[in-house]
């Protein structure tokens, strides 16, 4: 925030994708400018442009080399749940020049680690808006939502 004050917000839905044989994943492509952060060391942020006008916030999960991040799909902050990476990043006033900048506090975005979240608290199923990639891709099951806090739908 610009007067400093930290504002926590709960990521309560999430996807995977899984290097470049996730046909969902940027990275089955290769390395494009593009995708260069999710080749990179994990624990940074990945952000890109959708439609033209819709920015995506993902954090890199695996090591160095291997292209694998999680994208946050939506949050829940001052009883209002926020839908959509795009609705997200809006709420949250996340643009493209967060792409590359480590998750930590001195960023000023980052995750901390909350609570755990029983398994049985999370229903999962397949990721939203990838059928270009095929039955077997778009049907995996790394959608994650805590049913909880957000609309399963």
């Amino acid at each position: 925030m610009p007067d400093g004050a930290v504002v926590r917000w709960l990521v309560c839905e999430t996807e995977a994708y899984d290097g470049t044989e996730d046909l969902a994943c940027h990275a089955s492509k290769g390395m494009t400018p593009r995708t260069r952060v999710m080749f990179g060391p994990p624990g940074r942020w990945y952000v890109y442009l959708c439609y033209g006008m819709h920015w995506m916030l993902n954090v890199v999960t695996a090591a160095e080399g291997y292209p694998a991040a999680v994208l946050l799909r939506g949050v829940f902050h001052g009883g209002i749940f926020h839908d959509g990476p795009g609705k997200l990043t809006k709420a949250l006033g996340v643009g493209g020049d967060c792409n590359g900048k480590l998750a930590v506090a001195e960023s000023g975005l980052w995750l901390d680690s909350g609570s755990p979240i029983p398994d049985e608290a999370v229903e999962t199923g397949p990721r939203i808006g990838v059928d270009y990639a095929g039955p077997e891709w778009a049907g995996k099951p790394w959608r994650f939502v805590w049913k909880r806090s957000c609309r399963v739908g």
